[in-house]
Order: structure tokens, then sequence, then C-alpha cells
């Protein structure tokens, strides 16, 4: 007998076959009912079961936290800490109150990060139920694509966790079960993502499955287990994580500046494809302006941490005059046109970071002398001159994180995820008056609230 799925599951697996339809796998064509997707027709073979996984990283690319867009980390964290200055006068998608640290719980930002995030975690709950059923996959392929999709939904809490604080954890396709769940307490929820990453790293498997590294491997697993790690403060572990990383062939430094952002280097670890080939990335068109900008520039106290000879001035961003006023846009990716891009996709991670990484974990364990080559790595690059392996452990890590800012501002909100980590966050109000202590999470969502009073109660300061 034909076991269908209810719509939910359908509905979800549609969405991610929908946003598949551009990469290489085939669309699926059935006259099934318009509320059922056998079980069988999605999971049958390997390709119709990797089209509903390409969907998933099509969301991605598309509205997660992980797009070059408006959409992702990179713009709405960059917003709200002290990368990027928001210049619109009006309110724009709730940007203009995340950028001035006034977010309230109806701001549409604060609804579509959370809401965007659970959509694309009940798509991987779906895409796992299915192999999990399925009685023609391959042991092996069925292994690989669970990881994929766990990696991903660990992924996906792993910002939320940060963003929000306690959030629901579900890793269920029951629509009754999610719609109901109560937030999972930190503790509980930490130990199931750190058993989620760990679990994701051992069914991924070494090699890549494009050349292109679209999709994500063992390496990038172990990227994000080596974070979640650091998170939680267990600095030996996430040490022999991001050895295990710079230790892997096929990785190389980039020692060429100009090349950090091109898409076939072999530092980087996981890119985003554009949904149509030669498309720029969305990181480029949207920081770009010629003259006067009219919604974004970067913000002037982080273009002043940068000496003047640091060579990241000349190649990580742009100073654009227009009627004598002088305003910066990044221009880490540099093609703009469309159908012109055959050099830049999306980075998530890259080799830079996991050296950085590693600088901060050995010099939190007192290993000093072994950390300053790596923090080295990105300064050289840029130009400055090398850190002396003798300098005291303080300095080594004032230096960690200016180094950190300089090399990955905008990129996936690492400022915010670093500056949370250290216990840094009251910095920001230096430079953002109306930033207060309990702004180091976000308000859940009144919308949420309304649907599942299980979530209750609302983060502390806000109502």
């Amino acid at each position: 007998m034909i076991k269908y799925f209810k719509l939910p599951l359908y509905a979800a697996l549609l969405v991610a076959l929908l946003l598949s339809v551009n990469s290489c796998e085939k669309w699926i064509e059935t006259d099934f009912p318009n509320n059922q997707l056998p079980t069988e027709l999605v999971f049958e073979d390997e390709q119709t079961a990797e089209a509903a996984l390409a969907g998933l990283y099509g969301a991605l690319w598309n509205n997660s936290m992980l797009a070059g867009s408006s959409d992702g980390t990179g713009y709405f964290l960059g917003n709200y800490t002290d990368d990027i200055t928001c210049i619109l006068t009006t309110a724009n998608n709730g940007i203009v109150d995340i950028f001035n640290n006034q977010q309230v719980p109806t701001n549409t930002v604060v609804n579509s990060v959370w809401t965007n995030a659970y959509q694309q975690i009940y798509i991987a709950n779906s895409i796992i139920y299915g192999v999990e059923h399925s009685k023609s996959l391959p042991g092996a392929v069925k292994d690989r694509i669970r990881g994929e999709a766990v990696f991903v939904r660990s992924l996906l809490y792993f910002y939320l966790y940060q963003i929000y604080g306690e959030v629901p954890y579900s890793d269920t396709i029951d629509y009754t079960v999610n719609m109901n769940l109560k937030r999972m307490p930190k503790e509980q929820f930490l130990v199931r993502l750190e058993t989620d990453m760990s679990e994701a790293v051992n069914l991924m498997p070494a090699n890549y499955r494009s050349a292109e590294r679209i999709y994500p491997n063992k390496a990038v697993g172990t990227v994000l287990l080596a974070k979640m790690k650091m998170l939680i403060g267990k600095w030996t572990e996430a040490e022999i994580l991001c050895q295990s990383v710079l230790q892997t062939s096929g990785y190389v430094f980039q020692n060429d500046i100009s090349k950090v952002f091109q898409k076939n280097g072999s530092h980087i670890i996981w890119q985003l494809k554009p949904r149509n080939n030669n498309d720029p990335t969305k990181e480029a068109t949207l920081y770009s302006f010629t003259t006067a900008p009219t919604s974004y520039v970067l913000n002037v106290n982080l273009v002043n941490s940068f000496s003047s000879g640091d060579l990241r001035r000349l190649h990580y961003f742009t100073g654009v005059t227009f009627n004598g006023q002088t305003n910066y846009r990044s221009t880490k990716y540099k093609n703009i046109s469309a159908g012109n891009n055959t050099t830049e996709y999306s980075v998530v991670f890259r080799l830079e970071e996991v050296h950085l990484m590693l600088a901060e974990v050995l010099i939190q364990q007192g290993k000093v002398a072994e950390a300053v080559p790596h923090l080295n790595k990105t300064r050289q690059r840029a130009g400055l001159t090398a850190l002396s392996t003798g300098i005291a452990a303080p300095v080594a890590m004032n230096e960690l994180k200016a180094e950190k800012r300089r090399e990955f501002f905008a990129e996936h909100g690492q400022r915010f995820f670093d500056l949370k980590r250290w216990g840094d966050l009251s910095l920001l109000v230096l430079i953002k008056p109306n930033w207060k202590a309990f702004h180091q999470f976000w308000p859940l969502p009144q919308k949420e609230l309304l649907v599942n009073p299980n979530l209750n109660p609302q983060n502390d300061g806000y109502q």
C-alpha cells in the first residue's frame, strides 16, 4: 500500500523541489492529488531525493540567515551592531528600528527571520523523515542526505539560539506538535544541538560532491561543530576540530588578497551558488552605490579601524565621494552586472576563519605562542607587520578581536556572535547610544506568541 504525506509535509517538499528547478536535478511531474505526495515518489531514487535537498540549499541562498541579501545575518546583524550604518529615513521592512536597537515584537525583520528559519527547519525535517522511511535508497545515500539535512537544521538552530535565546526545538514533521512547542531550556537545547552537529559530521563524506564546494562536506560540518564548542567554552575540543580542518588535504590558505572572494580558491570551505549562472552574488548588489547612497554604508568606526597600510582598505571596501561627502561601501564581492559574474559565489565558510578560530581557542588555553602564527595569517596578507609570538595573552586577545572585525565585517553576523561570545556587547553603547544589555536577544515575534502561547514568556526587556 502506498503511503502518503499529509499537506504540511507535501508543501515543504514542494517548496524544496520548486527551488531546485534551476539546478541540475530534474523536476518531478506527477498527477497525484493536490494535497498528497507519496514517499516513494520523492525518495524513490537518489536523483529525486537530491532534488529535494537541492531545494533546501536554494532556500538558504534565497531567503535564509545565510543569504547575502537583506534576509541574511550579514545584513541585519551588521546593522544591529557596528558594521553597517543604515541611512534610510523611514522604516523599510523594520531595518531602521533594528539599526537603532529599538526593535519590538511586531518588527517585520524580527518576524521574518524567525519564520524563514523555521520553514527551512521544517523542510530539513521533511527530508530527514523521507530518507529514513525510503525503502529504495541505498544506505550510504540515506546517511549522506540525512547528514546534510541535519547539518542545515543545526546551523539554523545555532543562529536562532544566539539571536532569540531559548527557542523551540523540533525534529518532527507533525504539524500539530510543532504548533504547540515550548521553548527548550538552554542546557537541554545546547546538548541536543551539540549531539546533532556531531551526528552530521559523522554522516557527511570527506569529499565534496561538487568541485565548486556548494554542498557541505565533513569539513564544513566540523567548522560548525567547532563554533558550537567555542560557544559553550569547550576550548580543547574546539582546538582539535580546527586542527583537523587545517590538516585536511585540499585546503590551502589564499595569500593573494585580491582573490579571497573568488569561487575557485582552495581556501573556500563552503559557498552558495547564485540561482542563475553568472548572476552576481546578493552581497555585491546589496551594498553597491556609485553616487549618494540611499540605504546603507559601512560604519565610519569600522572604516577607521583599518590602518592606512592595510590592503583591505583597497580590496574590501571603497570610498564613494558625492557632493563633497565620502561614504564607504563593501566591495568584497565585485561583480555586480547580471550575466557577467563568472568568478564569485557567496562564501559561507573560508579557511581564514578557521585560523582565527584556532588562534582564539589557543589563547583561551594560554597557548599564545602557538596562536600568534594563525593570527598573523590574515594580518600579513593584508600587509601588516607580524605580531611577536612573545606577546602577552591579553594583548594577543585584543589583536585577535580587532583582526576578526577587520577581516569578517558584514559576513554572516560574525561581529554580533563574536562580541556576544567575548562578553563585549556592552561596547556597542560607545557607538550606538540606544544599546541596552537586554538587546543581547531579540524579542520573540508577537505573531508567534499569539498563535502559540506556549512560547511565553517574552524575552526580558520587551513587551
